[in-house]
């Protein structure tokens, strides 16, 4: 051991598992590099594909360009495929591709199409629709614009729950966003289930294995952690809800960082444990990057804390399927 080493205080970091890419992302990313090995660039992205500027950044260098609408596209390009990303998109966006002759690839998660496959059958149903979620989220905006202006309501908090008046006397019907915080989910359903004990919840929860799976590790590690390290964007609503839960779970340090760069090294300065793990956006190479400059500051063991297994597998669009390698479990 060299004096260097000798000096660096321990420091036992415990790896949550599973962290970081789900299978949605890693399918969303996979049509992407699939559609520009067959297509070539460019291929245009409608949003952010996922919520990780490094992946974003990636990708652009490969042939990608991002844009927030389809009217950005040049006329010289309405030929060259569109994607659509994986926070969905509302139901008029395909319909304005169609229109201008736009050939699209969707690659909205398959758990989020779920539900808006759940909110058209609530609307067949005649049901009045409360979405449990965030305003202003891409996954928010492309359910609720799955049906026309006004068909559905959104309910952010339990107050929210406490005081909505329904509109009619239909049946009331539950669905949510796939990227909220379980426990506080939980608190918005049994407000709603007090006041209305007859409303419709999902068949199978909509929030997602994913999310459920990275909070529930979060929970088992912080506890034990004198801080927690989140790797994800600040845009990033699961990242933020891991953030939200090492918080609660007596973390006094918390903090969502996109690069190892983002660090306030004054926060870690005492700490002789460190969580660590990463939103469904965010790839591995980010959580070694975390742990390689921790390793320049202290002498770093690195613990698994693993509290569930993941093997779901998505399918590419058809148009991709046998082109090029096929989906692979989501790493984590």
């Amino acid at each position: 051991m060299t004096s260097d080493q000798t000096e660096k205080p321990p420091l036992t970091v415990l790896l949550c598992a599973p962290r970081g890419f789900c299978a949605g992302v890693d399918r969303a990313i996979q049509i992407v590099e699939l559609a520009l090995e067959k297509y070539g660039s460019p291929v245009y992205v409608r949003h952010e594909i996922v919520h990780n500027r490094f992946v974003v950044d990636g990708l652009k260098a490969k042939g990608a360009v991002f844009v927030e609408e389809l009217e950005e596209i040049p006329a010289a390009d309405i030929d060259r495929p569109v994607i659509f990303s994986a926070h969905g998109v509302p139901k008029s966006v395909p319909d304005d591709a169609r229109s201008r002759n736009m050939f699209y690839l969707d690659a909205t998660c398959p758990l989020v199409s779920k539900v808006h496959k759940e909110a058209e059958i609530h609307h067949r149903r005649d049901r009045e629709i409360l979405l449990i979620g965030h305003a202003g989220h891409p996954e928010v905006i492309g359910t609720m614009g799955q049906l026309t202006e006004g068909s559905v309501t959104l309910i952010e908090t339990e107050e929210d729950a406490r005081t909505f008046q329904p509109k009619t006397g239909r049946q009331l019907a539950f669905i949510t966003q796939t990227t909220l915080s379980v426990d506080d989910t939980a608190g918005i359903v049994a407000a709603l289930r007090d006041r209305f004990p007859d409303i419709v919840a999902p068949h199978k929860e909509d929030i997602c294995y994913a999310t459920t799976n990275r909070q529930e590790a979060v929970k088992a590690v912080a506890p034990k952690a004198d801080a927690m390290i989140v790797v994800g964007a600040p845009n990033s609503s699961n990242s933020q809800r891991l953030r939200e839960v090492a918080e609660r779970e007596g973390c006094r340090v918390s903090d969502l960082v996109q690069r190892a760069s983002d660090i306030d090294w004054s926060k870690f300065e005492n700490i002789r444990t460190l969580g660590l793990t990463a939103g469904a956006s965010a790839p591995e190479t980010l959580i070694e990057e975390i742990i390689a400059a921790f390793a320049e500051r202290f002498d770093v063991a690195v613990e698994s804390v693993r509290t569930a297994e993941e093997t779901i597998v998505f399918n590419l669009p058809r148009e991709l399927r046998d082109f090029g390698a096929q989906a692979k479990p989501a790493a984590g």
